[in-house]
């Protein structure tokens, strides 16, 4: 997995503001910080629809930056976005889950219209991504 260094700017009367070092094109908002790293990931999800994806660089390379000191200077801040590429390959794995949780999840997928493997999936996207 990929994480992208954002940056972050917000002025009083604005929403939050996000930019990456690494991707030029992508931008992202959010009106509360809470929603920073779900639109973070949302906005490059869509971008890497089209693009290929760059080396993420790391957080030493971006503090090089003069355009970053500067933002930083001015009040911005930086976070990491996971990004999990999406991969066409299907790849079998064993787990193991205590009875009781693994009826909990199958009757939680069937709710929802989804394979166990799928609702197992879409978890852990979303447990990955909201750290």
């Amino acid at each position: 997995m990929k994480h992208f260094i954002a940056l972050v700017h917000k002025d009083s009367d604005s929403a939050y503001g996000v930019t990456f070092p690494d991707l030029p094109d992508v931008f992202s908002a959010a009106d509360v910080e809470e929603d920073l790293t779900a639109n973070a990931v949302e906005a490059i999800r869509l971008w890497a629809e089209d693009q290929p994806m760059p080396v993420p660089s790391s957080h030493d390379i971006v503090m090089q930056r003069a355009d970053v000191r500067e933002e930083l200077a001015s009040g911005a801040f930086l976070m990491r976005v996971p990004f999990i590429e999406d991969d066409t390959r299907i790849v079998r794995a064993n787990v193991t889950f205590e009875k009781g949780m693994l009826d909990a999840i199958d009757t939680a997928a069937r709710e929802r219209g989804l394979t166990r493997s799928a609702f197992l999936a879409s978890c852990a996207r979303k447990e990955i991504e909201a750290a």
